[in-house]
Formats: structure tokens, C-alpha cells, sequence
């Protein structure tokens, strides 16, 4: 892979206006975080069906890893420069829905289409990077667009609040409009129309449309809106299995097809399906804890949304640095021991906060002569970690496979994170659930009537109290532990993407 014949300026404004448009899509990823109770009102959602607002989450995940592998190899067939625009475009559209939508329907449709045009904004600008710079630079510029990315989900909470405080929540999606047609106007200007070289390349419809099934059917067989019964929805067993026959059959499919989303015959498969195992345990860590981190906050150490979002920043401020981090050094010593590091730290973050209590805000770690607060270090640990992770895994991908195939590799590193924190959060959250509601099933709520006095009933009400915020933080404990086992196994993989040395 050559560089472009572009000047050091002319390449850094064009990967600039690649980030800035990154940026815009990851604010989106978790902006909802803070606007959920606003829209919950706006909407008039009742109380007892609090389940329509799970597509708003979802909805936008799902169309955005559903459509990334296709839009990522598109970029392949018909220019970096042409699919930024026409996503930037789309995301305009989808914008503009969500912020009229007078119905969950529609504002449902409107964060799907979000997603999907918003897939691809980072695959592409990473493609971008290996088409502009050469194997041996790439990882620093990498960095710096996961910085990007999760630069985005540290602003994304608090940018929602903020602009929902001052406009309400649909001014959130207002202000995409201009944001994006800036983006379109610096990408324009800045990125060559010629900008890869090599031969053109034909899409994989079935191939993609056969993922995003298999990615679909699987998020909505692990979706249990009661799991007081059961881990798994009755209808779970079903989907579960339809996901398992259309992944089969993309693999069928991919193994016959003249045109593939990937053509394994220039690929190192081994350090390539090492690399994306280890995003998949990324992803489903970073997700459990944006959304466990958060659900502890609120039901245990009583804040409100506001102040969960400032719990979370120690772990959101992390990811960006942790990635730049993890892009500097990975160009130095290569990409493996940097994400085999990433993932151990991370490990021992949850292990860290597997022992979490109730009274964590007030327990201190003891490191020698220094006193640090335990939640900000065990979080400061995770996020550092996992940010460690993310460009020496797309370095690593770009490396084994062909230049002509760039967008569709970058592509499956972030389908592959977004898998996880899909399937991460919904297992995980499913189990946790479903033991929650066993270890409180006996319990039964105190009536006063029953009581001959006060005082004994305020004693049996106290007890209740205890015994549901004991099963909560054993249920959110246990996530812990589970997700730093998955980051030890993310570790252990990392080890098999190999080096530069080796290459």
C-alpha cells in the first residue's frame, strides 16, 4: 500500500474532516443516555410500558452494525469521498425524522435510519487513514480517529443533557442539520475524488443482507421485556435458532459467492478473526458498562440521571486518552502486546469492581502512601483499557488484509465491537434480570395494616429495602465478574493477531 500524493497538510485535513464526521455519529450512539426520561414524557409512554423505549436504544445499534459491513465495502467499490457524503446525507434525513417524530413508531424509524447511515462513518474514515498513510504511520492516525469516536461518547451524555436542558430533547437532533452539512462542505473540500488506487469491486447484497439478518434475529431473541420466569422471551429459543441458520447460510453463501464482503484469499485469517474476537469482548465490556455503571448509579447510590452521567465521565474521559494512548505506543512496539495490555487492564477494572458495595462512593483504595477514591480508579482503569484496545486492533486488520479491501476490513473491527456490545448487554442483562428477580421472588412488600406497631413495620420495611438493594448490587457485582472474564479472553486472543515483525 502506497501513500496518496498529497501534501502532509492537504492529508491532514482531509482525515480531520473524516473525524469530525465520526464525532458526529458517536454523539448520537449515546446521546439518548440522558434524554430518555424527557422523551418517555414527551411521548406520553406509560409507566407499565416503559418496553417501547428499548427500540430508541437499540434501534439505532442494529442499524448501524447491520448496515456497516456493506456500506464499509461500498466505500471499497465506489470511493471513501462518495460514501462519507451520501451517509452525511442520510444521516440529515434520519435527523430530521427523529426530531419531528410525534410517535415512538416514527421516532423509532427515524434512529434506525440514523444508524445505518451513521455505520459507516467510521469504517470509512479508518479506510481513509490506510489509504493515506503508509502501514508503519497508520497506527498513530488510527488512534487518533478511535479518539474520535470515543471522544463521542464522553460528550454524547452530557451534550444531550445540556442541549435538552436549554431546547429540549428534539433540539438534539435539530442541530445534526447543520452539523453534518458542515462536515459534507470540509469533506468536499478536503478529500480527493481519486483517493485509493487499485482495482474496483462489486457489493455483496446477499452477503450483507444475510449478516444483518443473523445480527437482528440474534439481538431480538436475547430481548426478554419480563425475566422474572425465565433468562430467555418465549419467543428466544426460536430467533436464536433462525440467527444461527442465517448465519450458516452466509457462510454458505460466502464460501460460494464470486462476490464476498470479504475474499479470504489474501487474508491472514488467523491475526484477522483474532482481532475481531477481541472487539467483540471489547464492545460487550464497554457496553455493560455505560449501561450497568449507569443502572447502579441510579438504584443504589440514589442519583438521577445527571449525576450518573458524571459518575460515568471518569470512565468516558479515559476512553480517548487510553486510545491515543494505545495508537502512539502501538507504532512503536507493535499492535499486539499494546491490545493484549488494553484488555488485561480492563479485566482487572471489573475484577476491581466486582467488589464493589453500596458505600463505594466513600471507600477509598489504599496504594501504598496515596488514598484515591475506589470508584474513580476502578473506572479510570476500564475505560484507560479498554481505549488501549482500539487502534491496535484496526492497525492490525488493515495489515493482513488487500488494500482494495480496507473499507470493508475496517468495517468488521467496528461490526465486530458493535456485535458486542449488542449481545454483550442483552445476555448479560438477561441473566442479571432473571437473578435479580429469583433472589427477590420470596420477598414480599410490608403492609402497615399488618403491623401492631409503627416501629415494626418501619424495621420489616427497612429489612425489604435491604434485602432488594442486596440482590441489585449482587446482580450488578456478578455482571462485573462475568465482563472481566470476557476481557481475559479478549486478551488471550489479542495475543494471536501477531506483528508487523511477523508480518
Amino acid at each position: 500500500m502506497t501513500e496518496l500524493g498529497t501534501t502532509r497538510r492537504g492529508r491532514s485535513v482531509a482525515i480531520g474532516a473524516g473525524g469530525l464526521a465520526v464525532l458526529l455519529g458517536a454523539l448520537d450512539t449515546y446521546v439518548v443516555i440522558g434524554l430518555l426520561r424527557q422523551i418517555i414524557e414527551d411521548l406520553q409512554i406509560p409507566v407499565n410500558r416503559l418496553e417501547q423505549v428499548t427500540p430508541i436504544v437499540t434501534g439505532y445499534l442494529l442499524g448501524y452494525v447491520a448496515a456497516m459491513p456493506l456500506l464499509g465495502q461500498a466505500s471499497d467499490r465506489f470511493g471513501r469521498k462518495t460514501l462519507l457524503q451520501a451517509c452525511l446525507a442520510g444521516f440529515i434525513a434520519g435527523s430530521v425524522l427523529t426530531a419531528a417524530a410525534p410517535t415512538v413508531p416514527l421516532l423509532v424509524a427515524g434512529r434506525v435510519l440514523l444508524g445505518v447511515a451513521g455505520g459507516a462513518l467510521l469504517p470509512v474514515t479508518m479506510a481513509l487513514a490506510a489509504d493515506l498513510w503508509s502501514e508503519h504511520k497508520r497506527a498513530t492516525v488510527l488512534g487518533a480517529v478511535g479518539g474520535a469516536q470515543e471522544l463521542g461518547s464522553v460528550l454524547g451524555p452530557v451534550y444531550g443533557i445540556a442541549l435538552a436542558a436549554l431546547a429540549g430533547w428534539r433540539s438534539v437532533f435539530w442541530i445534526n442539520v447543520p452539523l453534518a452539512l458542515l462536515a459534507m462542505v470540509a469533506i468536499h473540500y478536503s478529500v480527493p475524488r481519486g483517493e485509493r488506487s487499485g482495482p474496483r469491486v462489486k457489493v455483496d447484497l446477499v452477503g450483507g443482507g444475510l449478516l444483518a439478518a443473523t445480527l437482528g434475529l440474534l439481538v431480538i431473541g436475547l430481548y426478554n421485556p419480563d425475566p422474572r420466569d425465565q433468562v430467555l422471551p418465549s419467543w428466544g429459543l426460536p430467533m436464536l435458532v433462525a440467527a444461527a441458520v442465517a448465519f450458516a447460510l452466509f457462510l454458505v453463501w460466502e464460501s460460494r459467492a464470486k462476490t464476498r464482503l470479504l475474499d479470504p484469499a489474501n487474508v491472514r485469517m488467523r491475526p484477522f478473526l483474532a482481532a475481531l474476537g477481541t472487539s467483540i469482548a471489547a464492545g460487550a465490556a464497554l457496553m455493560v458498562t455505560l449501561v450497568d455503571v449507569d443502572l447502579f448509579s441510579q438504584s443504589l447510590l440514589g442519583r438521577d440521571d445527571q449525576g450518573s452521567v458524571e459518575l460515568l465521565l471518569r470512565f468516558l474521559v479515559a476512553l480517548p486518552v487510553g486510545a491515543l494512548v494505545g495508537g502512539f505506543v502501538a507504532a512503536r512496539i507493535g499492535e499486539r502486546w499494546v491490545a493484549f495490555a488494553g484488555m488485561l487492564l480492563a479485566g482487572v477494572g471489573f475484577l476491581l469492581m466486582s467488589a464493589w458495595t453500596a458505600e463505594v462512593l466513600s471507600t477509598p483504595h489504599e496504594l501504598g502512601p496515596l488514598t484515591l477514591p475506589r470508584l474513580d480508579t476502578d473506572l479510570v482503569i476500564v475505560g484507560l483499557g479498554l481505549g488501549l484496545v482500539i487502534a491496535p486492533l484496526s492497525a492490525a486488520v488493515l495489515r493482513v488484509v488487500p488494500a482494495e479491501q480496507h473499507g470493508v476490513a475496517s468495517a468488521g473491527v467496528v461490526v465486530a465491537r458493535m456485535t458486542g456490545m449488542l449481545v454483550g448487554i442483552a445476555a448479560l442483562s438477561a441473566w442479571g434480570l432473571h437473578r435479580f428477580h429469583s433472589m427477590t421472588a420470596t420477598l414480599d412488600v410490608p403492609i402497615a395494616v399488618l403491623y401492631p406497631s409503627e416501629a415494626e413495620y418501619e424495621t420489616a420495611m427497612a429489612d425489604y429495602v435491604g434485602a432488594v438493594k442486596n440482590a441489585l448490587l449482587t446482580q450488578y457485582t456478578e455482571i462485573f465478574l462475568i465482563t472481566s472474564g470476557v476481557c481475559a479472553a479478549g486478551a488471550l486472543l489479542a495475543l494471536l493477531i501477531g506483528s508487523r515483525r511477523g508480518h
